[in-house]
């Protein structure tokens, strides 16, 4: 199982060289992976006394993009990942430029996490539409997937109409791994064991996660496909303290988990080296 960290978006603060010593903190530790969350805009809860979202406009959320452009120049191994960029809400040529520049420059190292979102407050305000962002995001795979593989693309599809364009340059590894968030949802489910070449499940590394996994792994083999070849990726909270954030994370290798991001938002942490010090006392305690 591959270990890595979840970028603490909401807590870093804005000053780069925290940032940069974050990063580069995690790659000398040996950790595989670094996360990013996205969101690009916060709503405004004075103006919706109802608001039940995770995040409003008081949390920063790096952009994922523009963070791993200078974090691709700061390391060298860690592989990028955004764990999810929100990519129905996003211009989709635009998404598959970005990244693959992402690719280039990082030497091959972003791993593309995709997911719906749930903030229409976002969607509106970006100018997409959020009641069709299921069924409109696998036509987004396909278009990405095509920009990256290929030289010229001619695609006409319900959403998307390229008339013998492309992008350069393309991925340096001919394409982008591309990982969901979700999958609540049966039909959400379904479409990533269609589509994806990896599953970011939420949830805690129970019976019943157990259980999921399994029917998601039957559902990867209806769609033609073995599971050996789909990732799972979950995540451990360190709010939990080290000794539950460690055993969580054995009991997500026991279920076959085949990557780990490990939190360290929400902790208490005060500032960076706090978080770096944590990650370090984890690393340590699941070497042992």
């Amino acid at each position: 199982m591959q270990i890595g960290v979840v970028f603490p978006q909401t807590e870093i603060g804005q000053d780069p060289g925290a940032v940069r010593a974050y990063a580069q903190a995690v790659e000398e530790m040996g950790y595989d992976h670094l996360v990013v969350y996205d969101h690009v805009l916060g709503a405004d809860t004075s103006v919706r006394p109802k608001w039940g979202g995770a995040y409003s406009e008081k949390d920063m959320f790096h952009e994922p993009f523009v963070l791993f452009g200078y974090l691709g120049a700061l390391t060298q191994r860690i592989e990028l990942v955004t764990g999810i960029v929100i990519l129905p809400q996003r211009q989709t040529a635009l998404v598959a430029k970005q990244a693959a520049e992402v690719d280039v420059l990082s030497g091959g190292r972003l791993r593309l996490g995709i997911g719906l979102g749930w903030n229409d407050v976002e969607y509106e305000a970006l100018g997409e539409n959020f009641h069709d962002r299921g069924k409109r995001s696998e036509e987004q795979i396909e278009v990405m997937r095509a920009l990256w593989k290929d030289d010229i693309v001619n695609y006409k599809g319900e959403w998307h109409t390229i008339p013998g364009a492309g992008i350069s340059p393309r991925p340096v590894r001919g394409s982008i791994p591309v990982w969901f968030g979700g999958g609540r949802e049966e039909v959400t489910l379904k479409r990533i064991a269609r589509l994806g070449d990896g599953w970011i499940p939420q949830g805690q590394p129970d019976e019943t996660a157990g259980q999921r996994l399994e029917h998601f792994r039957d559902l990867v083999r209806e769609a033609g496909r073995d599971p050996k070849d789909v990732g799972i990726e979950a995540r451990v909270n360190m709010p939990l303290g080290l000794e539950g954030a460690v055993m969580q994370a054995r009991a997500w290798n026991e279920l076959g988990a085949t990557h780990l991001g490990v939190n360290t938002m929400k902790s208490g942490y005060k500032n960076v080296d706090e978080h770096i010090e944590a990650l370090r006392s984890f690393k340590e305690a699941v070497s042992d």
